[in-house]
């Protein structure tokens, strides 16, 4: 990576009237704002659909795309709908993301839009299929038969149906066709209008960072579908749970000694179809792959015991597999010197949390801004998991207060300060959340790890940046030499 700077922003939480941020014209817009403020990065949240706790790090699937992404208005330009099919969403309009109503609302329209492709017939459909055969189909399977089991999830179905292979499957697909059918379709409208997007910001100079949840939901598609890659006993169940100390996240945990004996082929195709829709990959607790902390699923407390992961050599398999690609690696949390060790190894960038520094207990923490001393980093004000600034300055005053005393300067514009302090740092890459350039409170923060609400919800409202926000922040970057020479005009053709 060479010196410079993007903007953290959730697809789903751009503003339109589709309830939810979708991959269309906000979106292309949103990059236009990016390329006019001289950034070169945006970063988005993982891309899978969502299950039902909301969170884009439990996904239901390694490969499908969220369908509630998808732009609505371009299925009408394209006549899969009609504009009045789009007027119960747009009633339902709300300041935050309402998962219950965009299931129950917008799934049934892009069903509707789905089943207009058999007359439109789009010259690239079947080529996605044969394309996407390695997991579509089996999605498409999960699903309609979730729907069939009203939701459930699939360790709830009949015991014969809980077994991707059987008998009972196989004379079900017969009979959920036109359901089937469906979900495949919906797959090829998220594929080709991320792609799209993902284009357009290539055109502009724009580079998307994506990411890749380490572990999944226990109510996926890939588990049900590919079991061996999961730690289950011989019925398939889940037993022991990813977690830390203190902390139990119940999701699956991998089988890594067979994923060895194929050159770990199953979790290499995982991450490298996310490089479809983005050019980076952030891979999410990358320190899973040194050691991962296993839980009894059953058990009241959090007490478990760590296992040895198999480190790097995930990476060369990826690399072996698929050449070298970008990525960069979440390397939060406990930082022993053997794990410091893996990620200097591993050659990509790891990251410095600001919120984390100005600890009046540690004055000489890792996450310091004197302690950055490689280039080879990404700087964040906070990630998706943190408060905003602005909510960290008035949820932490003894930090904030030594920050202020760090960094010379008051509580009023502490923000803009530590902001200015990770573009001024020498880390190769500095990311800012969208709130923080916004100077949004704690009332728009992404997600409170083990809160029970106002998770994945937040939106931006109507006309939140400006062009006039985007000329300083273009001189910022110029100012600490981050700015991005190699942003393109629009054409008339990208309008």
């Amino acid at each position: 990576m060479t010196r410079s700077a993007g903007i953290l922003l959730p697809i789903f939480s751009l503003h339109n009237d589709q309830a939810i941020g979708t991959m269309g014209q906000e979106a292309m817009d949103w990059v236009d704002f990016l390329a006019d403020a001289g950034m070169t990065y945006w970063q988005v949240l993982p891309f899978g659909p969502t299950g039902f706790s909301n969170s884009p790090y439990q996904p239901l699937s390694s490969f499908a795309g969220n369908p509630y992404l998808i732009d609505l208005h371009a299925l009408v330009k394209e006549g899969y709908l009609e504009e009045s099919d789009l007027k119960p969403l747009k009633q339902a309009e709300t300041d935050t993301i309402d998962y219950g109503l965009l299931y129950k609302v917008k799934l049934p329209i892009l069903k509707k839009a789905a089943e207009k492709l058999a007359v439109i017939q789009p010259e690239d459909y079947f080529t996605f299929l044969k394309e996407e055969a390695g997991w579509l189909k089996d999605y498409a399977v999960f699903m309609a038969i979730k729907d069939a089991e009203d939701g459930r999830p699939w360790q709830k179905w009949p015991e014969a149906l809980r077994h991707h292979d059987s008998q009972e499957v196989q004379e079900l697909i017969a009979e959920l066709g036109s359901d089937i059918v469906l979900y495949e379709r919906i797959q090829y409208f998220f594929d080709r209008q991320m792609k799209k997007l993902h284009a357009y910001a290539r055109a502009r100079g724009i580079q998307i960072i994506g990411d890749l949840p380490f572990y999944l939901g226990e109510d996926s598609i890939d588990i049900w579908s590919r079991p061996e890659q999961f730690d289950l006993d011989a019925n398939n169940e889940v037993t022991y749970v990813a977690g830390m100390p203190g902390q139990k996240w119940g999701n699956p945990l991998f089988n890594w000694d067979r994923m060895r004996q194929d050159d770990y082929e199953w979790w290499c195709r995982r991450a490298y179809h996310q490089f479809r829709w983005c050019d980076v990959l952030r891979l999410d607790h990358y320190r899973g792959l040194m050691e991962y902390y296993a839980i009894a699923r059953d058990s009241k407390d959090c007490i478990g015991e760590f296992h040895q992961g198999p480190g790097n050599a995930v990476l060369q398999a990826f690399e072996r597999r698929y050449g070298w690609h970008q990525m960069i690696v979440e390397d939060l949390g406990e930082l022993s010197d053997d794990f410091k060790k893996m990620v200097r190894q591993s050659g990509f960038p790891g990251m410095r949390i600001l919120e984390y520094a100005f600890d009046p207990n540690d004055p000489g923490s890792y996450y310091m801004p004197f302690q950055y001393d490689v280039r080879n980093a990404v700087v964040y004000t906070g990630t998706h998991d943190n408060n905003t600034l602005k909510g960290w300055i008035t949820a932490e005053p003894e930090r904030a207060k030594r920050a202020c005393e760090y960094l010379c300067t008051d509580m009023k514009d502490l923000d803009l300060a530590v902001m200015a302090c990770g573009w001024a740092s020498t880390c190769d890459l500095a990311i800012v959340q969208a709130q923080d350039i916004l100077r949004l409170g704690e009332e728009a923060r992404m997600n409170e790890p083990g809160a029970a609400s106002r998770q994945w919800v937040w939106r931006m409202k109507k006309g939140a940046y400006t062009k006039k926000m985007a000329e300083v922040l273009s001189e910022k970057m110029k100012l600490y030499c981050r700015y991005n020479w190699n942003v393109k005009e629009k054409t008339e053709s990208e309008d």
